[in-house]
């Protein structure tokens, strides 16, 4: 997912830089939206994990 993330902060840096400003924003905003995206689901397995890891116990 941050690969795809990684991906369309290129596009669209490229595509800014070219003045393509709807094409840059668009790869802006679905680059904000999948690292949002990565970034709750590793949250959410780190909880996971610590709460694995108390029940070891």
């Amino acid at each position: 997912m941050l690969k795809w993330a990684l991906i369309f902060l290129v596009i669209s840096l490229v595509a800014g830089f070219l003045g393509f400003r709807g094409v840059s924003s668009a790869a802006a905003t679905v680059a904000k939206v999948l690292f949002a995206i990565a970034l709750i689901l590793f949250l959410i397995f780190v909880v996971l994990a610590f709460m694995a890891g108390s029940a070891a116990l």
